[in-house]
Order: C-alpha cells, then sequence, then structure tokens
C-alpha cells in the first residue's frame, strides 16, 4: 500500500479536495493518505510545528499546497521535508513560480495553477461566508477546466510508480489554460471555448486582488476592487457551469472514476458502464 502525505499550509482552491480526488468513492485499496494542516497560517512558527508530524508519518511522497510557496514558510517545509528523505511536489499559483530554481535545487517537483487566484482578503470585504463562496466558485473552474485532472493524474502516477518500487519522479509544471483544458476533455467546442474564458477570467482575478490587498491604501478604494475581484470569479464559476452543460446535453460528459485498484476507468454515456483507458 502507498501513503501520500498531505501537507496543507494555509488556503489554496486546488488544495480543498486534493486528498479526496485520488478516492471520491472511499473504495481505494492501494493507498493510504495522511492529511497534515496548519489552518490558514503559513507563517514559519506555524509550519514548523506541523511538519515533524509530517516527517513523523513517513509517507511515500508528499504534496505540499500553498499560497505562494515562494514565501520563507512553505520553502523551509519544502527542505525539511526533502532533507528528510520524503519526495515532495509543491502545489501553488502563479506567484510561487519566483521560487522555481530553489525548488529544483531542492530536489522538489511542482504544480504551479495560474487561475489559482488570491482572494479579495480584506476585512472591510472578506468575512466567512464571502469566503466560501469565492471558493466555491474557484474550485468549479479548477474543476471544469482540466486543472484538477491535471493534478490527480500527476498523483496517480507517482502512485503507480511506486508501487512498481520506482522512486516517484515528481512533476514540474506550470499550468496555463490551454494545458488545463487538455485534461478536461471537452468534446463540443463551444464548451470548451465557455472553459477557455472561464480560465482566463479566473486567472486575472489576481490582478485586483493583489492591487486590492497590498497596492491601494485607500479603504474605500481597495474594497471595491476585492469586491469586483470576486464577481469576476463568481462569473468564472458561472461560465465554466455552463461549459460542463453544454456537454451533458451532448450526453458527452467526461467521467474518470477510480476502481477499487487505483486504476482510472473512462466513460463518456451517463447510460453506459466505466471501462479501463487504452494506453
Amino acid at each position: 500500500m502507498v501513503k501520500v502525505g498531505f501537507m496543507k499550509l494555509g488556503s489554496l482552491g486546488s488544495a480543498a479536495l486534493i486528498e479526496f480526488l485520488l478516492d471520491e468513492r472511499a473504495e481505494r485499496q492501494d493507498i493510504q493518505t495522511v492529511t497534515i494542516g496548519t489552518g490558514s497560517k503559513i507563517t514559519k512558527d506555524w509550519v514548523d510545528a506541523n511538519v515533524p508530524l509530517m516527517i513523523e508519518a513517513k509517507p511515500d511522497f508528499c504534496i505540499l499546497t500553498s499560497p505562494n510557496a515562494a514565501l520563507k514558510g512553505p520553502k523551509g517545509a519544502v527542505k525539511k521535508l526533502i532533507d528528510s528523505g520524503i519526495p515532495v511536489v509543491v502545489v501553488s499559483d502563479k506567484p510561487a513560480e519566483k521560487a522555481i530554481e530553489e525548488f529544483e535545487d531542492m530536489g522538489a517537483g511542482y504544480v504551479f495553477v495560474s487561475a489559482d487566484s488570491m482572494i479579495g482578503a480584506r476585512r472591510e470585504f472578506l468575512d466567512p461566508v464571502e469566503m466560501s463562496l469565492y471558493n466555491t466558485d474557484l474550485i468549479k473552474v479548477l474543476a471544469i477546466t482540466g486543472v484538477l485532472n491535471l493534478i490527480y493524474e500527476e498523483i496517480d502516477r507517482m502512485i503507480d510508480e511506486v508501487k512498481q518500487g520506482k522512486k516517484p519522479e515528481p512533476p514540474k509544471i506550470k499550468v496555463r489554460v490551454n494545458k488545463a483544458l487538455k485534461k478536461a476533455g471537452f468534446i463540443n467546442p463551444y464548451a470548451e471555448s465557455k472553459a477557455y474564458a472561464a480560465y482566463i477570467m479566473a486567472e486575472k482575478v489576481a490582478d485586483l486582488t493583489v492591487k486590492g490587498c497590498f497596492i491601494e491604501k485607500d479603504w474605500k478604494k481597495y474594497t471595491l476592487i476585492v469586491s469586483a475581484a470576486h464577481e469576476l470569479m463568481r462569473f468564472a464559476g458561472k461560465l465554466a457551469d455552463e461549459a460542463r452543460e453544454i456537454e451533458k446535453y451532448g450526453d458527452s460528459v467526461q467521467r474518470r472514476p477510480h476502481y477499487d485498484d487505483g486504476t482510472i476507468l473512462m466513460k463518456r454515456k451517463l447510460i453506459e458502464k466505466p471501462r479501463a483507458e487504452k494506453t
């Protein structure tokens, strides 16, 4: 059995359901997952207090998720895990790309998702309900545009390598719209175009939230800016939903459930049995 560790530092759209992507029906027999998190904090003291728990769990490899993994806390966690002999894949957002060379020097893999945009974290605007709604829309975009498919496929590939007695090879991927959509499995071009637009909209949200959270100092102006960012993400979610609905109307939604041995099955029509994909 392969043990996969998930080290969750702070909140990231790609991370919210990441361990469940591997075992969506809780029937898989070939893996065990262990999840350790720091809640919303990613500062060095919080990270340092939790990393030893992951090292003690002794996973075959670890998926470390964090917003802006280029910060001191996440980078320190990656180094400690790798120094302990645990292969690491960093899942983060576009700002983390500043540290690509450092991660590669450490021997870590990475999946950096440009559409996984920062939330509008201003006290005048953000409350628990707004935070939840934003992440609902973001997760919908990441799921429908193919980002989450890409992530779980890479993790499954590493699991298979461990099963074969190999050292898992961490991915090194910067996710942009075309790379994501290749994994989305759309048949209808109108559906794909809506998903394309949804991804680009989600990607542009970061321009507004960074400005509203770190650049604009007038509270009335930054409140308006971060509110606008959330409206943009809301419509990105709606477009992504429309893309999937088009595929439903054609009875062509791609569904790829896991079998209990970890095999990824595939089907298109609603009323048909999933089958193993041809290799």
